[in-house]
């Protein structure tokens, strides 16, 4: 197996990781890999996550929360004797990352910018942690559901998108993240995008909604609910058609990757219909 970089030990920040092997302790601090771990048979082998940590939901009840994304108990990490430390540019902090360094002597680095870094994903905790066969397998089931994505969205219609991950403020996706690649996948381009910022305010005007075809209302990190949608289309009853989107699926890199792919193949052939 290899990345992008040439070299499959290489994190997102460019640094080069030795195999850990069966004696590794981990910790992972971001939901989606987390899942992933446990997915590639580590469950037994991660000893710290975070609250968010919540799939699978009977593996990760028996794995120690350490509190949020953003802050954690340095004490109970401390307690947890880890040799790795698994992170991600967005979901977690530089100040979080530092004092974790202090800690733990693996710091891994993630950032998949768009669907097709999982397999780069799948094959860096592979080639850590011991599990080539298990990472073959996934990188199979992911570029088959990829190719089936791709065969979809020949009959999709292109269309311009509101993707809205927060209220008060409304705040959206730019064009370099990891859910705006996924929505053009289907053809979706994503509105209200900031060069300057990867998660944007926007006014929910109608003059900023003209030439928008749908706004999605993503469950996560706000957990909008049908009663948002229902809001917003009383609100703005000729502006564009409004709809509830899993925001697991369109967010989270790692295995979930595999199953995004046909979920989103059904959820924009809903939305064309």
């Amino acid at each position: 197996m290899s990345d992008a970089t040439g070299d499959v030990l290489v994190d997102w920040l460019g640094v080069r990781h030795a195999p850990a092997g069966a004696e590794a302790r981990i910790v992972s601090l971001v939901p989606s890999i987390t899942e992933l771990l446990i997915d590639l048979g580590l469950g037994a082998q991660l000893v710290g996550r975070t609250h968010y940590c919540i799939h699978p939901a009977e593996a990760v009840q028996k794995i120690p929360s350490l509190g949020g994304t953003k802050k954690i108990s340095l004490p109970k990490l401390r307690a947890l004797r880890a040799t790795h430390a698994i992170l991600n540019i967005d979901e977690n902090t530089v100040e979080m990352a530092e004092a974790i360094r202090a800690e733990v002597p693996n710091v891994v680095v993630t950032h998949p910018l768009g669907p097709d870094d999982n397999p780069r994903l799948y094959c860096l905790m592979a080639a850590l942690f011991g599990r080539a066969r298990e990472a073959e397998a996934l990188v199979a089931a992911y570029e088959a559901a990829r190719a089936r994505l791709a065969d979809a969205a020949r009959s999709l219609p292109v269309r311009q998108v509101l993707y809205l991950i927060w209220h008060e403020p409304w705040m959206t996706v730019s064009r370099e993240t990891y859910i705006s690649r996924l929505l053009a996948l289907v053809n979706w381009t994503t509105v209200g995008h900031d060069p300057a910022q990867r998660y944007p305010e926007v006014p929910m005007t109608d003059e900023f909604l003209a030439g928008t075809d749908l706004v999605l209302f993503s469950t996560e990190p706000y957990a909008f609910t049908e009663a948002d949608v229902a809001a917003f289309r009383a609100a703005h009853p000729a502006g564009p058609q409004a709809a509830l989107i899993d925001g697991e699926y369109a967010s989270w890199f790692g295995s979930r990757a595999v199953k995004a792919m046909d979920y989103m193949a059904e959820f924009a052939g809903a939305m064309a219909r």
